[in-house]
């Protein structure tokens, strides 16, 4: 992990600056205030925890700078006088001894910054701060002193209340071109987007992500997936929600109505004449074969349906829509004498 990435901050950050990036990206990611994300905001959690954790102690942060995570938590560096370097930070006895870090519980480096692991109230900064007593009002944090945490600014929902509310900028879209086959199937995309991350310090930096996108099946057409927050960032603006949405290549077979697929099928004169008997054969979305055979007699409008041969829906992927076999009896060019 670049613990310098997860915080937001420079290589040279000052240990106020880094304690400042710590309580804000703290305080949006902790899991009680993400309900409704609350998996990812643990992932976040933890890391921005740990990422402050070592880049607050100086012995840890050195190490890090010098070797990475990987020297960090006990890995070896590539070259000797590197190994013999990160040995003399830690000795203990007759010699070096091999140092391994193990984060501590985020949420106790939470109560040790903030005075409490609860980011809805009880955050130990003095009488009438938390939730049901008298700094409460309207559901707003209010506090009239806060100590040495934030300094004298009043508060409101993690802000000034001097400070205007940050918007939200508009969801960007776009199209997510699926092929048929991957619609029945389900698939994973994988998108690469390169966007823009803001640092505390208000200056902004190219970072790149991979997005796994997994495509259900059965969905269709006009299907949403949003990825929260991951346009870019700026300044006193939440950054965008990306969206995908879903849509469908045409297909050289299958024709998809709702949760059917419809098939026309040219047949002569003659085959026409052999009707009921004619055995069509199909080739499935998931490449199975099936050999239909028409039964019934037919006229112009006549169609064959076979019955769970369509689509997957969504909501039940076992089940499936229904195959619908048209006919489009070719009629020979009359020449007149």
């Amino acid at each position: 992990m670049d613990y310098y990435r997860i915080l937001e901050v420079d290589k040279n950050v000052s240990e106020e600056e880094l304690k400042k990036a710590y309580r804000k990206l703290a305080m949006k990611w902790h899991p009680d205030k993400n309900p409704t994300n609350k998996k990812e905001a643990e992932i976040r959690f933890k890391q921005i925890s740990e990422a402050y954790e070592v880049l607050s102690d100086p012995q840890k942060r050195e190490v890090y700078d010098m070797y990475g995570e990987g020297g960090l938590k006990g890995g070896m560096p590539t070259r000797d006088e590197g190994m013999a370097g990160m040995a003399s930070f830690f000795r203990t006895g007759d010699g070096p001894q091999p140092f391994r870090f193990n984060p501590r519980n985020a949420n106790n480096i939470f109560a040790e910054v903030f005075g409490s692991s609860n980011p809805f109230g009880g955050m130990g900064m003095g009488r009438g701060f938390g939730c049901g007593g008298r700094g409460m009002r309207g559901g707003s944090w209010v506090s009239r002193s806060f100590g040495g945490m934030f300094g004298n600014d009043m508060f409101r929902e993690g802000r000034p209340m001097n400070e205007a509310p940050r918007r939200k900028a508009s969801p960007i879209q776009n199209t997510l071109l699926c092929s048929l086959e991957e619609l029945y199937k389900g698939s994973t995309r994988k998108m690469k987007i390169s966007r823009e991350i803001a640092h505390a310090s208000g200056r902004v930096f190219p970072v790149e992500e991979i997005l796994n996108i997994e495509i259900q099946p059965g969905w269709k057409k006009g299907t949403k997936i949003t990825f929260p927050e991951k346009g870019n960032e700026q300044p006193n603006i939440i950054a965008a929600d990306l969206v995908f949405i879903i849509d469908e290549k045409p297909h050289s077979i299958f024709t998809r109505v709702g949760n059917d697929l419809v098939v026309t099928q040219k047949i002569s004169p003659t085959e026409a004449e052999a009707l009921p008997g004619y055995t069509i054969q199909l080739t499935t979305l998931d490449g199975r074969g099936l050999n239909i055979a028409i039964n019934n007699a037919t006229d112009p409008d006549y169609e064959e349906v076979v019955t769970g041969e369509g689509m997957p829906i969504s909501k039940d992927p076992s089940k499936k829509g229904n195959l619908r076999i048209k006919f489009n009896i070719e009629i020979p060019d009359v020449v007149g004498a």
